[in-house]
């Protein structure tokens, strides 16, 4: 069944219910590194947007520091799929950053269309490998400052 028929709008679900539905120890793992590292707590959010058939319709959990989204987690049963932008600011850092990247995270950030506010990486977290590169992409956009 699908996230956004589980849970319709007027039904937020539990951080455990999120858990559970991803069931990947790689949810724990990004949830504390956001903690921990990052002093951020995640917040549930309700997006209605049916852009690609409703791929990013239903709950989802955003974390922001000092008013900057550092990264959307869409909870997909298995894995996690992370929508994580990259300023302007940032791309000479995070194209520094991708030789030590996987191969999955290069393409994406090569094939990531860049517009006015930077380019967005739909990742889908699916490995530890993964996971750390969206850790170090997380790490270069909340220490970040604005010109």
């Amino acid at each position: 069944m699908l996230w956004s028929e589980l849970y319709g709008k007027e039904h937020e679900p539990s951080g455990d219910q999120v858990k559970e539905f991803v069931g990947t120890p790689l949810w724990d793992d990004l949830a504390d590194f956001m903690v921990q590292t990052h002093k951020v707590q995640p917040k549930l959010s309700h997006s209605s947007c049916a852009m690609d058939g409703g791929y990013w319709k239903g709950w989802n959990v955003k974390y922001k520091k000092s008013g900057k989204s550092l990264c959307t987690l869409y909870p997909k049963q298995g894995y996690i799929l992370a929508l994580m932008p990259v300023g302007l600011r940032e791309t000479n850092e995070a194209e520094l950053l991708m030789p030590s990247c996987t191969q999955y995270t290069r393409t994406l950030f090569e094939q990531a269309e860049s517009g006015h506010i930077g380019k967005f990486l739909a990742m889908e977290i699916k490995s530890a490998d993964v996971l750390d590169d969206l850790k170090k992409l997380i790490a270069l956009r909340a220490t970040k400052r604005p010109a």
